[in-house]
């Protein structure tokens, strides 16, 4: 008797399916499709003492960025390249406010790398309250992080005095970023067993990260290499292919010279990384390059007035200006397929020298270590 029931009921169903589809039938509003899923990501928050002792840090920090930067361009999800946010938080200045426990976000998370660079250049060390419970709290809830289970979400925190200083438990508030899947590296700037008895690796445990000590106070080391000078001169001949728009593009464009400039101050080797960088898919500036913002949206030009573009391109018609974009285009793949030739050369060459001396526990060996090793455990995998 259920088998008839179920029989007469497929059968009025496909009656009436054909009622719907008939020439009479009145139309039916569209269904919605589904957004497509966002592209993976990779998020670190960078959350960096700027108390009186920690100029070394910093100058770690600032001589590593690039490096950290490459490392995370070789990790791939499916096969693609997952998009890269980085935030920076400063905490245990005495300039900073009391009421916010001496910590400042000094950018969110975003794919700005030349933003992240200009930031972290201008930071200034001073006195020292350093809570990091509340720091790691503010990051967890002020940062828009990703939501799916397939992005990695760090938060990295390195200073030298005792984890559990101030008003709020740094368990718990390792305990809210874990609930949303962020994990809790730390970084002491000093020995070791002390690092241990001041409860930075318990916050790292914790996090269900990884505990590391480094030497503040001890110059990054380079390796030089025979590519770094042709690296650096296909990054002077890159940034000509940036043409800015808009109200912040002139600005932002000299600050990407400026960047450079920030990198060379630092070393040779450091530009070097940062040539390297911006030879990725990760260093976009669609904000404020139309090369980039072209890629992105392929009518950009047409939606474009004529003042928010450099004096020398305001009389050319929209042909002409597509003509010129897809020529820098074409020009700045052609200088970052020379990069990335000569990058892969120039990392076999470091790869093969670092073998001959002691590895540095500076700030960038140690946050690219952890970073890869949790790739793995994530489903990323690592590119030669």
């Amino acid at each position: 008797m259920k088998s008839n029931l179920f029989i007469t009921a497929l059968f009025s169903a496909a009656i009436a399916l054909a009622g719907c589809n008939s020439s009479n039938a009145k139309p039916k509003a569209k269904i919605q499709t589904e957004k497509p899923a966002e592209n993976t990501k990779i998020q670190v928050a960078l959350l960096l003492d700027t108390s009186s002792s920690m100029d070394g840090l910093i100058d770690q920090a600032k001589s590593r960025l690039w490096n950290i930067v490459n490392t995370l361009t070789t990790l791939k999800y499916d096969g693609k390249t997952p998009d890269i946010e980085i935030a920076l938080y400063e905490y245990g200045n005495d300039g900073l406010s009391q009421k916010s426990n001496y910590i400042r976000q000094i950018t969110p998370l975003s794919t700005d790398l030349d933003l992240i660079s200009e930031k972290l250049f201008a930071l200034k060390t001073n006195g020292g309250n350093e809570y990091c419970g509340a720091v790691i709290q503010d990051a967890t809830k002020q940062l828009k992080w990703a939501t799916e289970n397939n992005n990695m979400k760090l938060i990295y925190i390195a200073g030298n005095e005792e984890f559990n200083q101030g008003g709020i438990s740094y368990k718990e508030a390792i305990s809210n970023a874990l609930k949303n899947d962020i994990y809790v590296n730390t970084i002491f700037c000093g020995n070791k067993k002390e690092g241990i008895s001041t409860l930075w690796k318990d916050g790292a445990d914790y996090g269900k990260g990884k505990y590391f000590n480094i030497d503040a106070n001890q110059a990054v080391e380079y390796i030089a290499t025979p590519y770094d000078e042709e690296i650096s001169k296909c990054d002077e001949k890159i940034n000509k292919t940036y043409i800015n728009y808009g109200a912040k593009g002139a600005t932002k464009k000299m600050n990407q010279v400026t960047q450079d400039q920030n990198a060379k101050k630092v070393s040779a080797a450091n530009y070097t990384d940062r040539a390297v960088s911006k030879s990725k898919a990760v260093y976009k500036n669609e904000s404020w390059d139309l090369v980039d913002k072209v890629k992105e949206d392929a009518g950009a030009i047409s939606k474009l007035k004529k003042e928010e573009l450099p004096v020398e391109l305001q009389n050319k018609s929209t042909a002409e200006l597509e003509q010129i974009v897809t020529e820098k285009k074409k020009e700045r793949e052609t200088i970052q397929k020379e990069i990335g030739v000569l990058a892969k050369k120039r990392q076999d060459y470091i790869n093969t020298e670092s073998k001959k001396i002691k590895k540095q526990d500076d700030l960038g060996n140690t946050i690219n270590t952890s970073i890869v090793a949790f790739a793995k455990v994530k489903g990323y995998t690592v590119e030669k």
